[in-house]
């Protein structure tokens, strides 16, 4: 799958990612991936809930996998970090 059906979840508005995926699809894609980590991972939800509820009654959550990155920060810290991806499909 292309990286041009990936939506980065961040600290956006949830509807900014609902409309990004929306686009997707509209543009021909048959599946669309969510990839969110920490605190954007219930905005990852939230978005997948509400493009599949509200908006595009025929998508469905295909797959979801959760993992976890280890990050290295200032004085070469270590932190682990939880992330998710929401593989939609219409």
């Amino acid at each position: 799958m292309a990286d041009d059906n990936v939506v980065l979840l961040g600290n956006k508005k949830p509807m900014s990612y609902v409309l990004a995926t929306i686009t997707q699809f509209n543009s021909g894609s048959s599946e669309d991936i969510l990839k969110a980590r920490g605190k954007a991972i219930s905005r990852a939800v939230d978005v997948a809930e509400m493009v599949r509820r509200k908006f595009l009654l025929d998508v469905k959550a295909k797959k979801i996998e959760i993992g976890t990155e280890e990050l290295t920060g200032n004085n070469d810290m270590k932190t682990n970090v939880s992330t998710i991806e929401i593989v939609l499909k219409k």
